[in-house]
């Protein structure tokens, strides 16, 4: 690669500090899976339809498959691997098990991602506004009933509903 098609890319990535020198037309997805090694990302329709790909920047829910890496400069991307704490799972990866939100479990990572982006955002006051929110996030197994109670219960755990 010439130094015109690269840039240096700086940014926190699960809590630590990452720098890569990467292609300008890498998307954060493919910097996550083949620069980081974290694969728990998935790529699915590399187009933004699926939302298996989504990840928190800034914590705010996006595709990474639509988004470049060098977009991410200065910014905290948290992936599914950034979200369980001292070996302990997230409380809403214990709500899809208890739940059974996931069968295949292709979608879960970006169902997870997308459903702590909707409870920090406070759009849990009910299961429509769920839905509502996590719309770009297809479960090609059809578990969405399962999915928003579980992201309805972690909403109420965490303080209630808005």
């Amino acid at each position: 690669m010439d130094s015109a098609t690269t840039s240096q890319v700086q940014l926190t990535v699960n809590g630590k500090p990452v720098t890569l020198e990467l292609d300008t037309r890498t998307s954060l997805l493919d910097m996550l899976r083949e620069h980081l090694g974290l694969t728990g990302t998935k790529k699915g329709c590399n187009q933004g339809a699926c939302g298996a790909c989504t990840v928190l920047v800034n914590n705010r829910s996006v595709n990474a498959c639509l988004t470049l890496a060098a977009m991410c400069q200065g910014a905290s991307v948290t992936t599914i691997e950034g979200i369980s704490e001292n070996g302990r799972l997230h409380p809403l990866q214990e709500a899809f098990i208890r739940h059974d939100a996931m069968q295949c479990g292709y979608c879960t990572p970006g169902q997870i991602m997308s459903g702590i982006a909707c409870i920090q955002a406070g759009e849990t006051y009910s299961a429509h506004a769920v839905r509502e929110f996590m719309s770009g996030n297809l479960c090609r197994c059809g578990a969405y009933q399962n999915i928003v109670a579980a992201v309805l219960e972690v909403a109420e755990q965490a303080g209630g509903r808005r």
